[in-house]
């Protein structure tokens, strides 16, 4: 999908949890197409790839994913494969597993999920300072350790820019 597409798609999903949360739409919608790959891999309205603990309540799918460890006897729901690799230099484990993920009615909701995640979390409570300014809720999340990418502030900068110049 276009960064125009993604935009006239899910800005409205975006705009109502920004109504409920404060947190900026254009972050919102900035992490959702960085996450999903500018809505490409969102099965069940899921943007953020948000595990579901438990897999009992009706509200999840079971999806194949990729993880990494270091151990090699992690438990899934089911494992397709597991794989020695090197990375970095270190031994490492590649899980090709399917495992459970939050399924959502609509984006909105997912989206809303997601926000309120940074509500229920105190490491994010100088973002929540910013909420209303996407680029400095992006570097606020990202000095919180959202994310493990060291970049992730900067690309979720560039996103916001484009979904600026797609037609916010």
């Amino acid at each position: 999908m276009k960064p125009s597409e993604f935009v006239k798609a899910y800005l409205p999903y975006a705009k109502e949890t920004e109504r409920k949360t404060g947190i900026s739409a254009k972050a919102i919608l900035a992490q959702a197409a960085l996450e999903s790959g500018w809505g490409k891999a969102a099965p069940g309205n899921m943007f953020f790839g948000v595990k579901d603990t438990d897999g009992i309540n009706g509200n999840e799918q079971l999806l194949t994913t990729t993880e990494y460890s270091r151990r090699q006897d992690l438990k899934f729901p089911v494992i397709i494969s597991v794989t020695p690799v090197i990375r970095n230099g270190q031994k490492w484990f590649k899980y090709v597993v399917k495992d459970y993920f939050r399924k959502y009615h609509t984006p909105e909701e997912c989206f809303t999920d997601h926000a309120n995640f940074f509500f229920k979390n105190k490491r994010y409570g100088q973002a929540l300072a910013v909420k209303h300014d996407p680029y400095k809720f992006a570097e606020a999340i990202a000095a919180a350790g959202y994310a493990t990418d060291p970049n992730y502030a900067k690309t979720l900068k560039q996103i916001i820019s484009m979904i600026e110049k797609a037609g916010q």
